[in-house]
């Protein structure tokens, strides 16, 4: 018998989210023995369409993040009171996440286990993955949240890092390096062009 979807399986939980909201302690509850990089997806969702929910990067990035640590350390997730009971109105979350869920649909069907198997294996190149969820995951906690693509960058990298380890496929695993790249590259576009905006204005005024 084949094991459920992950589609599936988040499709299901976003259905089942309470009338009011939810809180990240009741979304790992939810995932329970289903595994944090389950969850780790359902984070990424969010951010994979051009509608945003105030405050949401920085909570479930450092909570991404916090999952990678545990994931490096071979450890239990620890989620600190401040993340762990912030409440999220599921009238926001809900829509949101429905209109993401087709884009890990087709995701999803592309991607194959066993692929490139070396870069999926335990030891070694598992803490170098690890480490490249918790960059993504910084990646997606920085103070970029109003220019466009800032935090859709992070979140497909750290998906498809999602999808790749869970269905021990390399080639998302690789696709999720690339992102990571192509992000840092991105942002430090962003931060060249805003230094050299803002030294024109300041030699304007000075002249």
């Amino acid at each position: 018998m084949h094991a459920e979807p992950l589609s599936q399986k988040l499709r299901s939980l976003v259905r089942s989210l309470p009338p009011t909201g939810i809180t990240l302690s009741d979304l790992i509850h939810r995932v329970g023995s289903e595994g944090l990089l389950i969850l780790t997806a359902l984070l990424t969702l969010v951010f994979l369409i051009p509608i945003s929910i105030p405050g949401v990067s920085t909570v479930f990035g450092a909570a991404i993040l916090l999952i990678g640590v545990s994931r490096l350390f071979g450890r239990e997730l620890w989620i600190p009171s401040s993340l762990k009971h912030r409440h999220i109105a599921t009238k926001k979350l809900r829509p949101v996440l429905r209109k993401a869920l087709p884009l890990l649909y087709k995701l999803e069907k592309v991607s194959r286990p066993d692929r490139i198997h070396w870069l999926v294996k335990d030891g070694p190149i598992q803490h170098l993955n690890n480490l490249a969820l918790i960059l993504g995951a910084v990646l997606l906690m920085m103070p970029f949240g109003l220019i466009p693509f800032s935090n859709t960058f992070p979140a497909v990298a750290l998906l498809f890092f999602a999808i790749g380890l869970l269905q021990r496929d390399g080639v998302c695993v690789l696709l999720g390096h690339i992102s990571n790249v192509l992000t840092i590259l991105y942002f430090a576009l962003l931060i060249g062009g805003g230094g050299l905006a803002a030294r024109e204005v300041f030699g304007r005024l000075a002249g």
